[in-house]
């Protein structure tokens, strides 16, 4: 890493740091590098002592900020399901609410939050489930993110998170769960979050993210009458918010596929944004090594599929 992309990075630092109000303590709380060596680059010095700052150090900072210290081919497009998704997470920020926002895979969801909770450092916070997660499991992901440490108690570990939530809320801050790939959730897991919102409604805003098997499986419990379920459904009935099935002309990424055979390609061969992704990003990497433009060959070559 050059001295040139360093200085950008430190420069960056300070200016996200002022734009956020965030302190450097805080700041080295998430990322958790040594406030010192963050306090030399606000500074202009890249050194801490006579020793100097190791580049891993500015690669975390960079990814931490958003600056990409290697070339793009991949950059935010605005679809439909992006601003619906940015739109109702700035809608439940605001006012507390807690949302459900179902997508289709691939449709952006994940990408969308990611973009959100980067402009929103010091008060959202994202969990993904996975589907071997337990509840204890899920309750211990929001403590690690929040920096509060774990107890061993199940009803503690939750009022510990409610009472953070609500310390931000005193503070100015307007706190957000955010709980991405919820199709995983298990029944405990869907009542922790009826307990969540009877706790926080209105406080900390709660934003469940998945597939339609998300309200597949909410609606399979309530109708069998499972425990905590049919009170769940009541509270986030109104809530539900359904993105637009994906464009699969791909018209909005105009600007990444100009040429007519990679655009039949992919109309072909990809059935969401995320395997658009997958095919192009590593074509577009190619062909800029080589100099070239994009072709349906060279992404033909890359997947290891005929010629044309």
């Amino acid at each position: 890493m050059n001295q040139e992309l360093k200085t950008k990075i430190a420069e960056s630092l300070k200016s996200y740091l002022s734009a956020h109000g965030m302190s450097q303590n805080k700041f080295c709380e998430q990322t958790g590098i040594n406030v010192a060596y963050v306090s030399a680059l606000c500074n202009g010095e890249h050194k801490v002592g006579d020793t100097p700052i190791a580049s891993k150090y500015y690669t975390i900072i960079s990814e931490k900020i958003g600056i990409s210290i290697a070339k793009e081919f991949w950059k935010p497009v605005v679809t439909v399901q992006l601003q619906r998704v940015l739109a109702t997470l700035e809608e439940a920020q605001e006012y507390g609410y807690t949302n459900i926002i179902i997508g289709e895979t691939g449709s952006g969801k994940t990408y969308a939050t990611d973009l959100f909770c980067a402009s929103h450092p010091l008060d959202v916070y994202k969990v993904t489930v996975s589907q071997q997660d337990t509840i204890g499991d899920l309750i211990d992901k929001v403590l690690e993110k929040i920096k509060v440490p774990s107890s061993k108690s199940r009803s503690k570990r939750i009022n510990d998170i409610v009472k953070h939530m609500r310390n931000l809320k005193h503070q100015g801050y307007k706190p957000m769960l955010i709980f991405d790939e919820a199709e995983y959730m298990k029944q405990p897991s869907l009542c922790a979050m009826k307990e969540f919102y009877d706790n926080l409604n209105g406080v900390c805003s709660i934003v469940m993210i998945g597939t339609n098997q998300l309200l597949r499986s909410i609606d399979k419990l309530r109708k069998k009458n499972t425990d905590g379920i049919p009170q769940l459904y009541r509270r986030i009935k109104f809530g539900i918010r359904e993105l637009s099935p994906i464009d699969r002309s791909f018209k909005d990424f105009a600007d990444l596929i100009q040429d007519k055979g990679v655009l039949q390609f992919v109309r072909t061969h990809c059935d969401n944004f995320g395997e658009l992704h997958d095919v192009l990003v590593p074509a577009l990497r190619e062909a800029d090594r080589l100099g070239e433009n994009i072709t349906e060959n060279l992404v033909r070559t890359i997947l290891n599929m005929p010629k044309l």
